[in-house]
């Protein structure tokens, strides 16, 4: 047999060359893609968690984004919907398009309008670029094969034809528009908390119409069935913030606890499954949209009758807290740093709503155990061992004494509390 001539064999090299690029291209493209594709899973990861998706879309004990967590409404009880990946009964058909129109118009696939439990008059904010990185995300979570539940809302609530007239009047669809006047800092800022953070949905008073007025937002309001206070962001005598310096915000917003005080119930729920996990950059940023918001709120001063009881109640009150709470909180109320928040001066406890405080001497609680403040230091429960007259005097002490601005409260604030569920 002849030998291949050295044309010949330079054909086949150059041949061979050109089939091992080829092939070293393509496993370039394929290794570009994949890490193209983890990037944006690792985005969509952070943004859920921005949205805090997995609070409602995960039952206690159950598997995460399973859904079929109850939730009590004046209306009924609702419950969350499967958003795992799984094929039959989650999300593992749906389309990124499909996503987008829940989070942007809250309509279903079928095209049934959603309850506005579920926050997509905050979600309809959220950029598609963001709204398809939440969805691959959510493709790439372990399925789990849970069916949804039909809403138990009573009649007329359960025709969700009424809904049409609920988003006349409280749903204005669109993705968040930057302000040109304002700083990048700042419009990511607005876009984390009027959006993916919808934190205008329990700090914004709710109507009996299971809607809240534009004019009203951020300034407050019960949360109905959990029998929490979310504090006005606006007002100074709440939870306002123009006094508060940024890092005393981002502390309370990350870690849970500030020098300013605690986090607790819902709100200690939003801190771990949400904040905590968000960057330094945005968390200040956050915190720099919410200083900027415009004060408002009551300033009225305390009428004859509360200062009647405070009279009566201060005196009981005082005895209580130098035997029960001085020993953390200082005999002055001045606190002893973050693992045990000042009295004095502390807006969540001076409020027109005296329910946070109550809630917290009759059930106690901790703060959320954060990676700033990983082994938080709790508050002790009163219930068993002080009387409803007992806590409305201590609880009245700690509003009025130390120059604090709160009103009294009587004995039958506490004993409608008393039963409030723990969270």
């Amino acid at each position: 047999m002849s030998k291949p001539s050295t044309e010949h064999r330079r054909q086949r090299i150059a041949a061979s060359r050109s089939i091992l690029c080829l092939a070293f291209g393509l496993f370039a493209v394929a290794q570009g893609a994949h890490g193209q594709e983890a990037s944006t899973i690792a985005e969509g990861q952070y943004l859920a968690r921005a949205g805090d998706c997995i609070a409602c879309h995960s039952d206690p004990g159950g598997k995460p984004f399973g859904g079929a967590r109850a939730m009590a409404t004046p209306f009924g009880t609702l419950y969350s919907s499967n958003i795992s990946s799984d094929r039959q009964t989650g999300l593992g058909d749906w389309t990124a398009n499909d996503f987008y129109a829940v989070m942007h118009d809250g309509h279903t696939r079928s095209g049934a309008i959603l309850y506005p439990a579920m926050p997509y008059a905050a979600y309809t904010k959220v950029t598609r670029a963001d709204s398809d990185a939440i969805f691959a995300y959510l493709q790439s979570v372990a399925p789990v094969h849970q069916p949804n539940h039909d809403q138990d809302l009573r009649f007329p609530y359960n025709n969700r034809q009424l809904l049409v007239g609920w988003r006349t009047l409280y749903f204005k669809e669109g993705e968040y528009q930057p302000d040109p006047s304002k700083s990048a800092e700042w419009n990511r800022g607005a876009y984390l908390v009027e959006g993916l953070g919808h934190c205008s949905m329990c700090h914004t008073a709710i109507n009996a119409l299971g809607g809240s007025s534009e004019s009203a937002k951020f300034q407050g309001g019960l949360i109905p069935m959990q029998d929490w206070y979310a504090p006005s962001l606006t007002s100074n005598r709440e939870a306002g913030l123009g006094d508060w310096s940024i890092k005393d915000i981002t502390d309370l917003l990350q870690a849970g606890v500030s020098a300013r005080g605690a986090v607790y119930g819902p709100m200690a729920e939003v801190v771990y499954n949400s904040l905590q996990y968000l960057s330094d950059a945005d968390v200040q940023a956050m915190a720099v949209y919410l200083k900027s918001l415009p004060p408002s709120g009551d300033t009225s001063a305390p009428t004859v009758t509360q200062t009647e009881e405070k009279n009566r109640l201060y005196p009981l009150g005082s005895k209580i807290y130098a035997a029960e709470c001085a020993m953390c909180h200082g005999p002055h109320g001045e606190g002893k740093g973050w693992d045990f928040p000042p009295l004095a001066g502390n807006q969540s406890i001076q409020m027109t709503s005296s329910v946070n405080p109550i809630r917290m001497v009759l059930n106690g609680g901790y703060p959320p155990g954060t990676g700033r403040n990983p082994r938080p230091y709790g508050m002790p429960p009163f219930a068993q061992s002080l009387s409803d007259e007992e806590v409305a005097a201590v609880v009245t002490f700690i509003r009025t004494a130390w120059n604090n601005h709160g009103t009294a409260i009587t004995a039958k604030d506490i004993s409608a509390l008393r039963t409030a569920p723990l969270n």
